[in-house]
């Protein structure tokens, strides 16, 4: 409707304002922006720095017009309008920029209002212009465990640079991040809306018991309709399923939908095994409404990002539980991984790994000494001693270890009053490698002896730390080939302790995406396993 009205009331609008500036035009809009200030200043829809940002802007083109007051700012008018229509295709709502207040003004085109759509417009368009470069919502209010700085944007010079250089559009189009991922994930939105717009609903399958490839079941026919369904929004082959007959054998969970089940469990973070179980079952009734909510607050965290990533860097997903290895925006690499229990969930932050130890000690934090290794050496005596744990009285490591036999451990309640260090081997937590990074939480990327966790569906397994699937490939990666991974090996057989320093620091990027894409440009979803997506869910309505 808007795009209608841009495009019919072009003659009208300059037939209704009068588009000749006069000499004292300057200080009429002055005395109107004070104006419009003073009766806006104490309404709660706009904020103070808004205002303020808006006099600096007016201050700054010596108070003359940017979007009402020549044909050329006419169809610049029409370019901001157009541009704030596309917020719901960014994951926004053209609710929040007054798109349909501007509408109403750009229609009424009375000379009353002019200065008005004036005004509004630059609002709308510094808040639009702001919260596609750096997100909607501040990244620490929505989500308390992001500590990625958002990007520094200031929406008066963006606008004031945009019209010196008179071209408006192509400046607005660099506003969204540059990641492939975004603009894949704009791409779904795009489906899942129009999905919505005509009221479309998902086959919803009813609780089953456990059903396994080769069984028959009555709500076989309901799955099957469910993944033609997804085959449309993600034209995925596996989901074009052959028609079936309405017979006996429509009940059968055969092949090919066994073979369509395990793409869809692969894409909605799940172990592909074909079984439908509960898991699967929750995937599959998923709403369009529900994938909207689960895109939107994910392309709103990937704003959060820094736009410049580097040219090599890590993107961690805790979420998805998967790790991607990017040079120049190609994936070269990514593996599983495994991170932090519920309550000791990892956070989203960025770093630059420095440097990996070979054959690394597990120096124990207290805290998992006192609450998880303490409660094993109570139980098995031997534990320590089995797991080649040294017990000491201080960090300095330089006196003998004491003897864990000749330590009543029974009597140690709330305290730990030990030091405990974990020797190189093939029982130390952290494997083989572990890279280094300096963060205030001291959380790092190891590899692990317990190869089998990475078989699970929801790998939260650890205290926080990253334990990665592929050590020896990701030390390829960082190291850019300097070391083979022959010569690593061989390092790595010597059972000795060494430090490597990495050629350049490796930007990492740990992040919460529930909803991201992977090296084949295939979109997945995750489980809110940290329930990040639904505190920001509760915390604004989407």
């Amino acid at each position: 409707m808007l795009l209608n009205i841009l495009s019919g009331l072009t003659f009208l609008l300059c037939a209704s304002w009068s588009l000749a500036a006069s000499p004292d035009y300057n200080d009429d809009l002055a005395l109107e922006l004070d104006a419009y200030v003073s009766r806006h200043i104490n309404q709660t829809r706009h904020d103070h720095i808004d205002l303020v940002a808006l006099q600096k802007f007016y201050a700054t083109r010596n108070y003359r017009a940017a979007w009402t007051d020549s044909n050329e700012q006419l169809a610049r008018l029409k370019i901001a309008l157009s541009f704030i229509a596309t917020a719901e295709k960014e994951g926004l709502d053209s609710r929040d920029y007054h798109l349909d207040q501007l509408g109403k003004l750009f229609a009424n085109h009375a000379p009353s209002t002019r200065l008005e759509l004036e005004f509004q417009t630059t609002l709308s368009m510094m808040q639009f212009t702001n919260d596609l470069y750096r997100g909607r919502f501040n990244a620490a209010e929505l989500d308390p465990d992001w500590h990625i700085p958002q990007p520094s944007f200031d929406a008066v010079e963006f606008l004031l640079s945009a019209l010196d250089t008179d071209d408006l559009q192509h400046s607005l189009m660099r506003l969204t991040p540059s990641l492939p991922s975004y603009h894949l994930l704009k791409q779904a939105l795009a489906k899942f809306r129009d999905l919505a717009a005509r009221n479309v609903s998902w086959q919803h399958i009813p609780n089953t018991p456990l059903l396994r490839p080769g069984e028959s079941h009555s709500v076989i026919p309901l799955i099957r309709a469910r993944i033609n369904q997804a085959y449309v929004t993600h034209a995925k082959t596996e989901y074009n399923l052959p028609a079936i007959e309405e017979n006996t054998n429509s009940m059968l969970y055969d092949p090919e939908l066994v073979s369509a089940i395990k793409t869809f469990q692969l894409q909605h973070g799940l172990i592909a095994d074909g079984i439908i179980g509960d898991n699967t079952l929750k995937a599959l009734n998923k709403t369009p409404a529900e994938k909207i909510r689960q895109l939107r607050i994910n392309m709103e965290r990937m704003r959060w990002l820094p736009r410049e990533l580097g040219n090599r860097y890590l993107l961690v997903n805790i979420a998805g539980f998967q790790l991607a290895a990017v040079e120049h925006d190609q994936y070269i690499l990514d593996m599983r991984i495994i991170v932090g229990r519920h309550y000791r969930s990892t956070p989203s932050f960025s770093s630059r790994i420095t440097h990996l130890i070979i054959n690394p000690y597990w120096n124990v934090p207290a805290s998992i000494a006192r609450k998880d290794l303490l409660p094993k050496q109570q139980k098995n005596p031997d534990y320590f001693t089995t797991q080649n744990i040294k017990v000491f009285t201080s960090y300095a490591y330089n006196s003998d270890p004491l003897n864990p036999g000749n330590i009543d451990w029974q009597t140690i309640k709330n305290g730990f009053p030990y030091i405990l260090r974990q020797e190189p081997g093939i029982h130390n937590a952290l494997g083989a490698i572990k890279f280094m990074m300096p963060n205030p939480f001291s959380i790092y990327l190891h590899d692990t002896p317990y190869k089998n966790l990475f078989n699970k569906d929801i790998r939260t397994f650890s205290s926080g730390c990253i334990r990665l699937e592929k050590p020896l490939q990701l030390a390829e990666f960082a190291l850019q080939k300097q070391i083979s991974p022959e010569a690593l090996k061989a390092q790595i057989d010597t059972g000795e302790t060494k430090q490597i320093n990495l050629p350049e620091p490796l930007p990492t990027y740990i992040v919460y995406l529930t909803a991201w894409i992977d090296s084949e440009h295939t979109i997945h979803y995750s489980p809110d396993t940290y329930q990040r997506d639904r505190r920001a869910f509760d915390f604004v309505h989407w």
